[in-house]
């Protein structure tokens, strides 16, 4: 039995998930539309530019200009967000799950978990140009 609670206290770590950094989220997704959803329902629409600059739009909503931001956490690098309606970073923890990002609210752990749904079409805003 001791054998096998070492074998799994050794293997815990190799499946630990590892956040994604700046540089890689912004390989990740620079130049795309992305579609997310919390699962079960659609959450909303980010485009992704040059330059960390974002427009996101929630489900039916209004889009909305802001940037992106990588900062440093306890738990690994958050990607956080700032848009031109409030100041407030919006801050993820980002994981790549096979080609496709998670992203776990980092202000408050544990309410919301969103999922890239797909890669869509380029987002059409008026008064924002995407």
């Amino acid at each position: 039995m001791r054998s096998v609670l070492i074998l799994i206290a050794l293997a815990g770590p190799a499946f630990a998930e590892t956040p994604l950094d700046g540089a890689a989220f912004e390989a990740l997704v620079e130049g795309k539309t992305l579609s997310f959803s919390t699962g079960a329902f659609p959450y909303g629409v980010e485009y992704y530019g040059p330059n960390r600059q974002v427009v996101w739009s929630f489900q039916g909503g209004d889009c909305v200009a802001g940037e992106w931001f990588e900062k440093a956490s306890d738990t690994g690098p958050n990607i956080c967000f700032v848009y031109d309606n409030n100041p407030d970073p919006q801050c993820w923890q980002v994981f790549d799950v096979d080609g496709k990002i998670r992203a776990d609210f980092a202000n408050t752990p544990g309410t919301t978990v969103l999922y890239e749904a797909v890669e869509s079409e380029p987002l059409i805003c008026s008064g924002v140009g995407t």
